[in-house]
């Protein structure tokens, strides 16, 4: 891939992050490729489009710090098609790809052509109204973080009114999460998936996640690990009173609605994480699969699995391992037989060490 211009998201709090944005600069600098910082939060924070703008639409944006720091870069990345590559500087790290120290050579493979594209799914909205954000509301959730970034903006491309209200320019890589905002009112919320009424929900907070942010807020609240390569809505009520609690996950073509009650409280609505509006009871948003995805560079197969095991600290049952036999690993290299195929299976991860594989069947 020809490297045209680079964008830079880093988390000006670790310096490990300032460190490795200087690698970057000077290997933009060594390659002839124009480099600028975007979403620096320095003078407020601005619609994705107007960042990306801004910073001369690159054309591969390089995020230097967690999760978050890769929320934020996916946001802007989705914006305009571009690419982006995540440097892992974070404490889980589900989304980031590269070390730090190998930050360089990540770069290289990216101008060489030696990465894989992986495209992930990514949720967009239509709302019964444009969103807003009170300013005293505003104030009380700004309380301790940084600048907000603004409400979405309609989007004028998409047929509006009727029963479809109107389109939202705005998309997430994690969830669409309705909330509660005040400590003793809950938010009742009818749900609807695919058109068609599932139940009303009195809970602490409803959130639609990707298979990417199945593994976020929705797993907090007892959801379902969903493969990041599978197309799904995960729909995760938060502390519901009620007997069914349980998550839903639907086709990526059945969209989940959900319309404020008439005795509920006011609710948020934070999309990745941020709060980018404020719904009244009668108002309703509807949470589809967006028709753009994102692309994530990765330099090499991810081993989604075994990163879950390591990042949430996987334990064997102690009934299962009872024998004192640690579970071997199981690292198919051989070609898939006849039976399997069909199957779009992913490319196997590097083998493990040597003193790992000594335990394989």
């Amino acid at each position: 891939m020809t490297v045209r211009r680079i964008g830079l998201v880093v988390h000006e709090g670790r310096s490990a992050a300032v460190a490795a944005a200087d690698v970057v600069r000077a290997w933009a600098a060594g390659h002839d490729v124009p480099c600028a910082d975007i979403d620096v939060w320095r003078d407020g924070r601005r619609h994705a489009h107007a960042e990306v703008e801004a910073a001369g639409d690159p054309d591969l944006i390089v995020t230097l710090g967690g999760d978050g720091t890769f929320l934020r870069g996916a946001r802007l990345a989705a914006e305009h098609d571009a690419l982006v590559l995540g440097v892992d500087l974070g404490r889980v790290g589900f989304l980031t790809e590269v070390p730090a120290a190998a930050v360089r050579t990540a770069l290289d493979a990216v101008a060489e052509d030696r990465m894989h594209i992986e495209s992930r799914m990514l949720l967009t909205l239509r709302a019964s109204r444009r969103l807003d954000v009170p300013p005293d509301v505003g104030e009380l959730m700004r309380y301790g973080r940084r600048p907000m970034l603004p409400p979405p903006r309609v989007r004028t491309d998409c047929t509006a009114g009727g029963d479809w209200g109107v389109a939202l320019n705005v998309t997430a890589l994690n969830d669409v999460v309705v909330e509660k905002l005040a400590r003793d009112r809950q938010v009742s919320a009818a749900v609807y998936i695919a058109g068609r009424l599932l139940a009303s929900y009195s809970a602490d907070a409803l959130l639609v996640a990707t298979p990417t942010g199945s593994t976020a807020y929705s797993f907090a609240a007892g959801g379902p690990v969903v493969s990041p390569r599978a197309d799904a809505l995960v729909f995760t009520p938060v502390a519901p009173h009620m007997t069914f609690d349980r998550s839903v996950v639907t086709a990526p073509d059945e969209p989940v609605a959900l319309r404020v009650l008439q005795h509920s409280g006011q609710a948020a609505v934070s999309i990745d994480g941020q709060l980018r509006g404020v719904l009244d009871p009668g108002d309703w948003i509807g949470v589809y699969a967006a028709p753009r995805r994102l692309r994530a560079v990765r330099l090499g197969p991810m081993d989604f699995y075994g990163r879950l095991r390591d990042r949430m600290n996987l334990t064997d049952a102690p009934a299962a391992v009872a024998d004192g036999t640690q579970a071997p690993l199981w690292p198919v290299s051989t070609p898939p037989p006849h039976d399997l195929a069909h199957l779009a299976l992913p490319p196997m991860p590097t083998a493990p060490p040597q003193s790992r594989t000594d335990q394989s069947p």
